[in-house]
């Protein structure tokens, strides 16, 4: 961390700027930026408010990488590349990837107040995209100002990356800028975009996620003569049993890195099958939401599973049918000493005094993205996570010290 800085004074600097981020953060929160897988018209307006608030921050270049949508009015997915020139090219540049897009409100009756219409109560601001990503998205674009106010030169070349899809997939933006080439494996990139209460979770791997569909198919007939037909909800029930038990106790590792330290096998959603109580089923789908540590292959679980069909098949009678629907093996992580980690790590224990450690998830963030085409990136933030939940928040003392952290990071030698 630099000796030369006055951290109170950047600190000062960034109460002093308080009602201003706070009001910057509600602004692009009436804006609405949800995709067109998700029935919106994309992130355009959203985009083109940052880019105009951000035209006096500081920064030495602002470029457009936008991926081409015909499903969108605009023809276009915005993703915008914000520069400040370091004073030493010898250092890595420092990367924050926020995203602009947000998901829908889901049922407004779940909501307290209008989604769009951010307000603010005991201390937290409430809206839809609040946490995800507004709040790190902005505390990154006020660092950058706060540095210039103050006629600070950060050593690193700082980028921040403001990109566009990240909720439904990426393929209009982190997947298409990485195609771009502008980052290096060198490069030190924060992806704010999880975290815990605490600021103390940085996340640097993350484990593989794999959603099977599982079908049985039997015999449909009345409820009272059941000899006459095969039951497929039975059958399922057994291969849920045994498949539960089966994946536990074959891949059951413990990894202190994750949170929870063991993969995850769980029955979620179930179909329906039939209408009416006294009919049999002959048909029956329920899934599983299965999280594995990367020290396991998923193809493996998978052909494990397959095995289990015959035996359950052979023991019901119902013939029984998988469908992988999601599989995204874990990508490799970040090391926990990475440059990036110690960079951050040192930022996070000055502003809030706290032991920031290095730790996996279960689920999936752009951090993966980064590190399969091999830049190593940590996923850091502090909140509640209340992400596409109803009544999104995000405490305002959080906004104001990720601002801080991000000036300090900023900052370093």
């Amino acid at each position: 961390m630099s000796n030369e800085v006055n951290f109170d004074e950047v600190y000062a600097k960034v109460d002093e700027l308080k009602d201003e981020i706070i009001e910057s953060l509600m602004k692009i929160v009436r804006v609405p930026a949800i995709g067109p897988k998700s029935g919106g018209d994309g992130e355009l307006k959203k985009a083109q408010l940052i880019e105009e608030m951000i035209q006096d921050f500081g920064f030495d270049e602002i470029t457009h990488y936008d991926a081409p949508d015909d499903s969108v009015p605009s023809g276009i997915r915005p993703n915008i590349i914000a520069k400040v020139n370091g004073t030493d090219p010898s250092l890595p540049p420092i990367w924050v990837m926020s995203h602009t897009d947000i998901v829908p409100t889901g049922d407004l009756k779940l909501w307290d107040t209008d989604p769009f219409e951010p307000v603010i109560k005991e201390g937290r601001i409430y809206g839809r995209g609040v946490e995800d990503n507004g709040q790190e998205l902005i505390a990154s674009i006020y660092a950058v100002k706060v540095l210039k106010l103050l006629g600070l030169k950060p050593k690193h070349t700082i980028g921040l990356a403001l990109v566009a899809d990240e909720e439904t997939g990426s393929a209009k933006g982190l997947h298409h800028i990485i195609n771009e080439k502008i980052f290096k494996p060198t490069d030190l990139i924060v992806v704010p975009d999880g975290g815990n209460e605490e600021g103390t979770l940085m996340e640097v791997s993350e484990k593989s996620i794999m959603w099977v569909k599982v079908t049985t198919l039997g015999k449909q007939c009345h409820a009272s003569m059941p000899d006459k037909g095969i039951n497929a909800f039975r059958a399922a029930s057994i291969f849920a049993v045994k498949a539960d038990e089966m994946l536990k106790s074959t891949y059951g590792k413990v990894d202190e890195l994750f949170d929870p330290p063991t993969s995850t096998f769980e029955m979620t959603k179930k179909e329906a099958n039939v209408p009416n109580v006294n009919t049999i089923p002959g048909e029956d789908t329920f899934y599983f939401d299965c999280r594995i540590l990367p020290d396991y292959s998923t193809e493996d679980a998978l052909g494990a599973l397959k095995k289990l069909v015959e035996e359950v098949s052979s023991e019901t009678g119902a013939k029984i049918e998988l469908e992988l629907v999601q599989h995204d093996p874990a990508a490799p992580p970040t090391a926990p000493d990475a440059p990036v980690v110690n960079a951050l790590k040192q930022a996070i224990e000055k502003v809030y005094n706290n032991e920031p450690y290095p730790g996996g998830i279960g689920g999936g963030t752009c951090a993966a993205i980064f590190r399969r085409a091999g830049y190593p990136a940590v996923v850091w933030g502090t909140m509640y996570e209340t992400a596409h939940s109803p009544n999104e928040f995000v405490e305002i003392d959080f906004l104001i010290n990720d601002t801080k952290v991000f000036c300090t990071l900023f900052l370093s030698d």
